[in-house]
This record gives C-alpha cells, sequence and structure tokens, in this order.
C-alpha cells in the first residue's frame, strides 16, 4: 500500500477520480486487493468497503467525484468493482453521481454535451436510480437543462425503465420461438 509518509489509499482513489487517473485507480485496486489476501480479508468485499467509504472533505465519494469531474474512464473501472454503491448520497446536496453527472453536463459548452450525456449514460446503464431526489427535492431529470433535450431523453427513460422493473420485455435475436407454453 502506500508508504507512510505518502498519500493514503483514499487520497489516491479520491485524485484518481478528479483526474481520470485509470493508471493511479488500477494501482491503487491492485494494492488494496494486495493487502486485502495478505490480511486474509476478501478482495472484493475489503476493495468495496474502501471505495464506498472514501469520501473528501464536503462528503464527496469516488463515483460523485468522478461524475463531477467527467471522469468516464475511471468511473467504467469504479463500476466494474463488485459491492461499490451507485446511489450513495453526498452530504452537502444529497445528490447521488447521477445528479453530479447531470450538473457536469450543464456545465459544458453545448457543442460538448455528448460527452456529458456519455457519463450520464453509463450510470443509467450501471443502475443508477434517476427517481431519487436530492436536498432540494429535485430529481436528475430537473436538473437538467431544458435546451438539452437528449439528456432529458435519457433521464426520463431511465425512469421509465426503473418505473416499470421487470415489465420491460426484451426482443430477442434468436428469431420466433415458437409457443410460450411447453404444456401443449
Amino acid at each position: 500500500m502506500a508508504d507512510e509518509e505518502g498519500a493514503s489509499p483514499r487520497e489516491l482513489l479520491l485524485e484518481a477520480c478528479r483526474r481520470n487517473n485509470t493508471d493511479l485507480l488500477e494501482s491503487t485496486l491492485a494494492d488494496l486487493t494486495s493487502a486485502a489476501s495478505k490480511s486474509g480479508k476478501k478482495p472484493p468485499e475489503f476493495v468495496a468497503e474502501i471505495l464506498n467509504n472514501a469520501r473528501d472533505g464536503v462528503g464527496n465519494g469516488c463515483l460523485h467525484i468522478a461524475a463531477t469531474y467527467g471522469s468516464y474512464e475511471v468511473m467504467d473501472i469504479l463500476l466494474d468493482q463488485e459491492g461499490i454503491e451507485i446511489d450513495e448520497l453526498d452530504r452537502m446536496e444529497k445528490d447521488t453521481p447521477l445528479h453530479k453527472a447531470v450538473r457536469y453536463t450543464n456545465s459544458m459548452d453545448k457543442r460538448e454535451w455528448p460527452h456529458g450525456h456519455t457519463i450520464v449514460e453509463i450510470l443509467l446503464d450501471a443502475g443508477c436510480d434517476p427517481r431519487i431526489r436530492n436536498k432540494a427535492k429535485l430529481k436528475p431529470v430537473e436538473l437538467a437543462d431544458p435546451r438539452n433535450a437528449e439528456l432529458r431523453g435519457m433521464l426520463q427513460k431511465g425512469e421509465f425503465a426503473m418505473q416499470a422493473g421487470g415489465d420491460v420485455v426484451e426482443e430477442d435475436d434468436d428469431g420466433p420461438t415458437g409457443s410460450a407454453s411447453d404444456s401443449e
């Protein structure tokens, strides 16, 4: 792990999220995995605990910071970690990472919105709940710039998918399968 005089694993994780530094993130995750193994802990659970408890001074977790800075590659790695909390609330605004991603997109020039959409999309694909309201009682879609129809549509579609739960039927590419019943 980190030297006694160096940065802590928490500091390294948060810095990797701020800077979209995948090398730093991967080496820190490898160090955490190694430390867990050496101490007889289960690596996935140990890593998830560190990731879920790593906070900056104002209560932002790893995913909050990655979303705030548009750190797509880091976010992709984080979302692959078993047990990571994807709908955690920050301490100040009670925002989820999805709220932060919408704020990030809103802060961009209109020409750059597609990058912000990518950040929102990866969070929705990971299962972030777009129905969660923050301290101001706003859902992510209610934070979205009204001119950004694509972002608003993406969030509305995510809300609908969550609302429908298991009721949404996915189309198969396997072709017709005949009767849905085996009791013929």
